[in-house]
């Protein structure tokens, strides 16, 4: 009885340690989400709140925090500008733009994604971004996908952010939607040397899509350290 109620008493005080602890990480998160929010108010709101949600999980769970986060909606239509690149140190917008999505993932709107190789869809979920090298595409982005069974082949697939041709406004004149690609986040050439040079070495790149099964059950966006731990320890 006496060393019941010391392990109750033990639980109690744990939880009350950690309560502050929990408390001050969401309102870092929060008030992290209300500055960028005023940064970018084109990014909707409860976006970058999974996004951010996301990212500091993935801090919370070891990995180095980054400088830079990027957030893709591609709940939004390849006509409209859907890439947001943001500051975090300095809470402010480097760059809002177009990006496209794969030919398999959709025509104006992607409402499919993969993680197969050669599917020529798009991957959704929580990146890493790695090293910069110079390819078939010019100067570009190589990145690994953080979610097991969502994203976690993309290195396998190639999937870079790179430069296209098709990532131009006037293909929205003359058919309603940019060019796609072959799952691949591309951008304007104009801009792929910023992107890149902004992404580089470790930063975050999140992808977004209401799609069900993937908001329920993400570790990230349901933040589960220890689950996180064992998977990145394979």
């Amino acid at each position: 009885m006496i060393q019941s109620l010391r392990s109750l008493l033990l639980a109690c005080v744990l939880l009350l340690w950690m309560v502050p602890s929990v408390q001050a990480d969401f309102t870092t998160e929060q008030a992290l989400v209300e500055r960028l929010t005023a940064a970018a108010p084109k990014l909707d709101r409860r976006v970058l709140a999974k996004a951010v949600a996301a990212m500091h999980c993935a801090v919370r769970s070891g990995a180095e925090p980054s400088d830079r986060l990027a957030v893709i909606d591609f709940s939004l239509p390849s006509s409209t500008p859907r890439l947001w690149i943001l500051d975090l140190p300095n809470q402010k917008l480097l760059l809002e733009d177009l990006v496209a999505h794969g030919q398999r993932s959709g025509d104006n709107y992607a409402t499919e994604f993969s993680n197969i190789v050669g599917s020529h869809q798009s991957s959704i979920g929580l990146f890493r971004t790695q090293e910069s090298y110079s390819g078939r595409h010019g100067y570009s982005l190589r990145m690994d996908g953080l979610e097991p069974g969502i994203n976690d082949r993309a290195r396998e697939r190639a999937i870079v952010i790179h430069a296209a041709d098709y990532v131009d406004p006037s293909w929205v004149d003359r058919q309603g939607r940019i060019g796609r690609s072959q799952g691949c986040p591309a951008v304007r050439p104009e801009i792929v040397e910023t992107v890149v040079d902004s992404l580089k070495d470790g930063q975050f790149l999140f992808t977004y899509y209401p799609d069900e099964a993937w908001l329920a059950s993400s570790s990230y966006l349901n933040c589960q350290p220890g689950l996180i731990a064992s998977l990145t320890e394979r």
